[in-house]
């Protein structure tokens, strides 16, 4: 008896019956209903190649882009520092904190952009922090336990 369905995989997939409908081949001579201006009428910047206007045109209307004022001012030297907090360096492991180990505890991003450490929470070890920002009272806090900050 080989009534037995196979198996369905990659190798046999296809749309049903139906499901699926040629494309008009637009441009293939008179008798195809869609020959000589293929469907797009004459003239005009609509029927040309490459033809039409921009999504945002209003038709010669003063744009909305245009008609809002702008506010504000972009600062493109603004440095944005990836922030630890105190109590979050337990996480680390070691007594080393550098944005190496930040990553490695999934504290931080990237390597590449600057870190700073907050003084929220306290400093629960000595910690050794280098290639990080600190700001007054964690270094107060990291000091107080033992532990130095480094350039």
């Amino acid at each position: 008896m080989s009534d037995e369905k196979e198996q369905l995989g990659l190798h046999n997939l296809a749309a049903p019956k139906g499901a699926t409908k040629a494309p008009k081949r637009k441009g293939r001579g008179q008798g195809s209903g869609l020959g000589k201006t293929a469907g797009r009428g004459h003239k005009g910047q609509k029927s040309r190649s490459g033809g039409g206007v921009r999504p945002d045109f209003e038709g010669g209307q003063m744009p909305l882009i245009r008609r809002i004022p702008k506010r504000g001012f972009f600062n493109p030297a603004r440095v944005e520092y990836q922030v630890v907090n105190l109590k979050d360096l337990e996480k680390v492991g070691g007594e080393e904190v550098n944005p190496k180990t930040l990553v490695a505890a999934c504290l931080i991003g990237s390597e590449k952009k600057p870190v700073k450490v907050l003084g929220t929470g306290d400093a629960g070890k000595a910690y050794v922090v280098t290639g990080c920002k600190v700001s007054s009272t964690a270094g107060e806090k990291i000091a107080k336990a033992g532990g130095r900050v480094e350039a």
